[in-house]
Parts: structure tokens; sequence; C-alpha cells
């Protein structure tokens, strides 16, 4: 085993998540190249890069989706997700959302968030089950939070893009994850629902760490946090938005696209 490179144990007590030279190969090809990235308990972080820059695939692994090549991957200090599968990485209280919003659309706002909340659902349980009033308040609270306080009675499937989005995220807030991954969550939203999402993540980050995937450099703009930017399966830089912004070699292989 090779030894820990200077300040790694700091590096992993002092973090929420830490990816330590993780690699991933497809038939050859390098999607991750010894990614390291360190994360902060409470931190929201935006990951930009162009496609092919290993964006999914560090999801995927943190997951439990995709096994890496080599390297560690670790939670809260002393927990190697590399040895777990997904359901067990999602029990340790990480969350993920997709690009496409996959909601119960037969299903009304509130019964979404219903079926999403934590906690034992035997075999029997339905809908028609009355719900506490502890899971009342709590599907309340979320309402507020994903701004559909209004359309609690809607079917998810006469939602908006942005509202399931909107929906989608409150229904992986039911499940009280430490840590959210969140991909793209603008894609194909109007300004004023790409605004209000900006605004919905600071929000959620005031109790939990957040990492955003997305191409919308005013949305990453408006989170106004640390942006990593991957290229070719590692970290090409790092900084505010300003400071990725002007570097050279963002220019050359994103922005400048």
């Amino acid at each position: 085993m090779s030894a820990e490179p200077e300040g790694a144990i700091g590096a992993v007590a002092d973090t929420l998540l830490y990816l330590d030279g993780v690699s991933v190969s497809f038939d050859g090809f390098r999607a991750l190249n010894s990614l390291s990235l360190v994360l902060a308990p409470g931190e929201m972080r935006a990951v930009i890069g162009p496609n092919g820059a290993g964006k999914t695939t560090m999801m995927d692994v943190i997951t439990g989706k995709t096994r890496p090549d080599t390297g560690r991957v670790v939670f809260r200090a002393d927990t190697d997700l590399t040895k777990l599968d997904e359901p067990a990485i999602a029990q340790l209280g990480i969350g993920r959302k997709f690009q496409k919003p996959t909601v119960f659309e037969p299903h009304t706002v509130w019964d979404n968030l219903l079926l999403a909340l934590a906690g034992d659902r035997r075999p029997g349980f339905t809908l028609r089950a009355r719900e506490t009033a502890e899971e009342r308040a709590r599907i309340e609270s979320i309402l507020r939070t994903i701004r559909l306080s209004d359309h609690r009675a809607r079917r998810g499937g006469d939602l908006s893009h942005g509202q399931k989005q909107w929906l989608e995220i409150g229904m992986l807030l039911a499940q009280e994850p430490e840590l959210l991954l969140v991909d793209e969550p603008v894609a194909g939203m109007t300004d004023a629902e790409t605004e209000q999402t900006a605004e919905l993540l600071r929000e959620i980050n005031r109790t939990r760490s957040v990492v955003v995937v997305e191409h919308d450099m005013a949305f990453v703009r408006a989170l106004g946090v640390k942006v990593t930017v991957l290229h070719e399966g590692s970290v090409l830089s790092e900084g505010t938005i300003d400071h990725v912004s002007e570097d050279p070699r963002v220019i050359e292989v994103y922005l400048g696209r």
C-alpha cells in the first residue's frame, strides 16, 4: 500500500467527502484520471467541464454505481464508499438527483413527498394510510422549501419541467440526506425558474452539503460557490467563478468553445 500523501489524514478528518486518486477506465478510455477532490461539511460545490470530462462518472463513483479501478472515496472521515453498494451509500445519507426528473406522475405533489419520506414503509403501506402529524409537518416544510406549497394537490405529471425538478429535489430532501448530488438542475428551465432554483439550492445548503454539476455559467455564478473544473478525468482548475473563468486552460478547453 502506498504511503499517504502529506496532509491526507488531516484532509479526511476535516472533510465530508474526500476523493483520493480515483481512476476509472471503460474499454481503454480513462473517464477519471487520478481525480482528487475535497468537500467540506456544509459546503456547496459547483462542478463544470466539457462533455466527457468525467462529471457523471465522478457522481457514479460517489454513489456506488461505478467501482473505481484505483483510489478511495471517503465519506465522513471513516467510510470508504468504494466498498459499499448503492443502497448502503444512500442509507448513509447521500442522495442523487439525475438530470431528467423522475416523479410519480399519476400521484399528487403531496403523495410524491409522502412516498419519499424516510422511515419504515412496510409492504402493506398504501397512500390511503393516514400520515402522522410529524410526517405532515415535514411535508409542509419541504413544500415551502421547493416552492410548491400552492401545488400540493396537483398531479406530478401536470407540473412544468422546472416544477418537476423541484419536486424531485423535495423527494430527495424527504430522505434526509446529508449530501445532495444534483445533475444539471436547470437544463430546460425558464430564466425565472433558473433564478428560483439557485435560491432553492442556497436555502438547502444552509443545512446540507451540495454538489451541483452544471453547464449554465450564469446559474453557477448565481450560486456564488467554489467551482471545480474537470477535464479529461481530473481537476483542471478550482476556485471562484471569476478565477476559473480567467484561467487560460479553462478558456481553451471549455469556455472558449
